[in-house]
């Protein structure tokens, strides 16, 4: 069985209004990773990521660029221990 981990992510930069979190979900299901991405009130992006270890690092890799128009200034990574606590991804509010 594949390793699997967890990862919370703090994206900062030009990433609200630039079809962030529309592009993640893509990117997530494009590598079947589970969890959530939200705007924060201060202009960042927040996001977990769930799933196997690689399919993670490979997300979290895509958000240090982002799609086309945002401009990630910088990425903040916490790895944790895989919960096993979503179904799918997802847009919070």
């Amino acid at each position: 069985m594949k390793e699997k981990i967890r990862a919370h992510i703090i994206v900062s930069g030009k990433v609200q209004g630039v079809y962030f979190r529309q592009d993640t979900i893509k990117q997530a299901q494009k590598f079947g990773v589970s969890g959530w991405i939200r705007n924060l009130d201060n202009g960042k992006v927040e996001a977990v990521f769930e799933g196997e270890k690689d399919k993670v690092e490979e997300i979290v890799n895509w958000t240090k660029k982002g799609p086309f128009f945002a401009k990630v200034l910088s990425l903040k990574i916490d790895w944790q221990e895989y919960k096993g606590e979503f179904n799918n991804f997802e847009i919070k509010h």
